[in-house]
């Protein structure tokens, strides 16, 4: 019998039919962490957008992605066989605020799918209601679903940790947000999508036995090393806490703001998570609030490190009764603050050029953002123009984009004598791995929607091959890296979607 890993035969035409290899282990561990629920059907469901590449890492052959079976399954309006669909149930703060029980509102976890990268989680976003959809009615619209689908691939092709998305299917099916949208589904994959909420829901609800059989199938299926540890559930705090430390360095360094990291949206993988009102940053501004729903910029973009320790802080309060002792609880915490400056430091060198560390570097890379936010100079423009600069030429491309000219030759005078005993090539080769030329910005993620609500889904295709290969030059694609335009600033980004 053919697999949806073979090349289909004449024997079985359609490349949807065969039996995908499931292990649904999240379901394993009860009734008590989700319910199980059929997604809600859409009427006349067509493709948006396919990500081909991601199919092949997968191991699903292209015309599995081509046929109608596939689109339907993927819209929810029939199973997969194997398949085990629920909603799981977790908590979390929102903008600070206990917010109490949440769950998949409008999620829904078809099972974990064996593939040649490991076991990947298959979810529907936007597949209808659910018994934690609280007011909510469970649909994703057209614009978010571009947005996330785009946006995930784009941080993988930056390398930073991050859920996918294999397609994006619509519906002419009305959904009423701030006006009459429609709807769409993304199928979004990810190792695991369990978040900090999850454990924080079987903490406050005091159900120990629950919050110990979650931390150890994570132990046992993501961090087998900590069982090893004198105390492992701290030792999982730690490894928690350094890979979002790590996530975190690379959001910053890119300019990448999520604008609602809520603990309920916080990846126990240190995974970016849930696209929502993110942003890439345009001119830098590191007070820049992407979320018009976030009044009091509490997710910022230069707040956003001390927001992920707070969460973790959550996480760790939630573990507590694990661990049993604080001290082992706050120690596992401390990692963060070692691991998120050193890494972050390491990719602004990277991103200057610097292959090798100097004690002076801190204060060139503190110079280097004071002199951006204070000529509101484009953040990935000006990156990418720096692959050219070294001590002796290469300046004027950069200090176009500065208007305090001063100050520009101050620090220009300061890089170029860092830069002088380093290899031209080496440097060039760094930094043209380390500053992308393409990242999703808000105007170019508008055009693909407006396309796409005319049913004109050339756009999303375009801006997804660019932004699976962001760093490399695309020839005749150069308008997807220049300046953005004087409407991008009235785009208005919310968590309504």
């Amino acid at each position: 019998m053919s697999t949806a890993f073979d090349t289909p035969t004449s024997a079985n035409p359609h490349p949807a039919a065969p039996d995908l290899k499931w292990v649904n282990s999240f379901a394993g561990l009860g009734a008590d962490f989700y319910t199980e629920l059929a997604p809600s059907p859409l009427p006349s469901p067509y493709w948006v957008g396919r990500n081909r590449a991601l199919a092949r890492e997968l191991g699903l052959h292209d015309q599995w992605l081509e046929s109608a079976e596939t689109l339907a399954a993927l819209t929810g309006n029939q199973p997969l066989a194997g398949s085990r669909p629920l909603a799981s149930v977790y908590a979390g703060h929102q903008f600070g605020v206990w917010a109490g029980q949440l769950g998949d509102g409008r999620a829904i976890l078809l099972g974990e799918l064996e593939t040649p990268r490991g076991p990947q989680e298959i979810q529907l976003k936007g597949a209808g209601k659910t018994p934690y959809s609280r007011m909510g009615d469970g649909r994703a619209v057209l614009r978010s679903s571009i947005r996330e689908f785009l946006c995930s691939e784009a941080m993988h092709g930056l390398g930073i940790a991050t859920t996918r998305a294999l397609c994006v299917t619509g519906s002419d099916a009305a959904v009423r947000r701030e006006e009459i949208e429609t709807a769409a589904v993304v199928t979004r994959t990810a190792p695991s999508f369990i978040r900090f909420g999850h454990f924080e829901h079987f903490s406050y609800r005091n159900k120990p036995a629950q919050l110990k059989a979650l931390a150890d199938y994570v132990i046992a299926r993501f961090y087998p090393d900590c069982r090893e540890a004198r105390q492992p559930y701290a030792a999982l705090l730690q490894a928690v806490s350094e890979r979002t430390a790590h996530m975190m360095a690379a959001w910053q360094a890119v300019g990448f703001c999520h604008g609602v990291m809520n603990t309920d949206n916080m990846s126990i993988l240190g995974l970016t998570i849930d696209y929502g009102p993110f942003q890439f940053l345009d001119a830098f501004d590191p007070g820049h609030i992407c979320n018009h729903s976030d009044d009091h910029g509490r997710y910022a973009y230069n707040k956003q490190p001390n927001m992920a320790y707070w969460n973790l802080f959550c996480l760790g309060q939630a573990l507590l009764p694990l661990i049993e002792n604080q001290e082992d609880a706050l120690a596992a915490l401390e990692s963060y603050k070692t691991v998120f400056p050193q890494a972050l430091q390491a990719r602004m060198r990277a991103k200057l050029g610097l292959p090798d560390e100097h004690e002076s570097d801190g204060q060139l890379i503190e110079s280097t953002f004071r002199l951006l936010a204070s000529n509101k100079v484009d953040y990935t423009i000006f990156w990418r123009r720096l692959c050219g600069f070294t001590a002796q030429s290469g300046h004027e491309p950069v200090r176009d984009l500065f208007f305090d000219l001063e100050s520009f030759n101050a620090w220009a005078l300061q890089y170029s004598e860092r830069l002088a005993p380093v290899d031209i090539a080496q440097k060039a080769d760094l930094m043209l791995k380390s500053n992308p030329k393409y990242v999703l910005r808000n105007h170019l993620g508008e055009e693909a929607i407006q396309a796409a609500k005319l049913k004109d889904f050339s756009q999303v295709d375009t801006l997804l091959t660019l932004l699976q290969a962001p760093f490399d030059e695309h020839p005749g694609q150069d308008s997807f890296a220049g300046f953005p335009p004087d409407w991008a600033s009235s785009i208005a980004i919310s968590c309504s979607s």
